[in-house]
């Protein structure tokens, strides 16, 4: 009966080799990633349709700010199973809101409540 017996030296290279066929998997799958990523966004350029903002209030409850056209804004609210117009913004009320900084202190219905102050009265 052989028996055979690996060293110390042996071992240690195929470590080394398993290590960097490991690093050079997640390379690939990062770059490859980023490729895919950007693809499917130029793919996607040039429609009139676009999602500016997302805000997650739940496991799966959104509210998205969504561009149509050139300068018309949407915010729509996404359930599970159904999708809600909420309102309309303007270019320069979207700006207003990116101007607009939040505390940790700020409630949200003062926030809402802000947010229904500064929309046009009809």
């Amino acid at each position: 009966m052989i028996l055979l017996s690996v060293s110390g030296g042996d071992s240690f290279f195929e470590f080394v080799v398993v290590l960097i066929v490991f690093v050079a998997i997640l390379v690939i799958t990062y770059y490859t990633t980023k490729w895919i990523a950007g693809y499917q966004k130029k793919s996607q350029g040039g429609s009139n349709l676009e999602v500016v903002e997302t805000l997650k209030i739940t496991t799966n409850k959104y509210v998205q700010i969504i561009r149509a056209g050139k300068n018309k804004y949407l915010i729509i609210g996404i359930g599970k199973d159904e999708v809600h117009m909420l309102g309309e913004l303007t270019e320069n009320e979207l700006n207003e809101l990116k101007n607009h900084s939040v505390n940790e202190n700020t409630s949200f219905a003062s926030m809402f409540q802000n947010f229904k102050d500064s929309l046009p009265k009809k």
